[in-house]
């Protein structure tokens, strides 16, 4: 649960950040991507997610201690 916490408070953050910092260049990133068609938004969301599972294991196998793609064969 506390893993899921910090992780839930860094995303928080990041966004808060963005608020705080660039309120006018935020309303220029919403209309740019009201502009996009919502498959591929979907799509782009589907890439991000993507890469936030493999970050996240990648991390999970660093904090182990064990090597996220086991590498065999040299």
């Amino acid at each position: 649960m506390g893993w899921f916490l910090l992780a839930i408070g860094l995303v928080l953050f990041v966004e808060g950040l963005v608020f705080a910092l660039a309120p006018v260049r935020l309303e220029d990133m919403l209309e740019a991507l009201r502009r996009i068609p919502p498959e591929r938004r979907r799509m782009i969301g589907l890439g991000v997610m993507a890469t936030g599972i493999v970050l996240i294991w990648i991390a999970r196998a660093a904090m182990s201690g064990r090597a996220a793609v086991p590498v065999t064969g040299f």
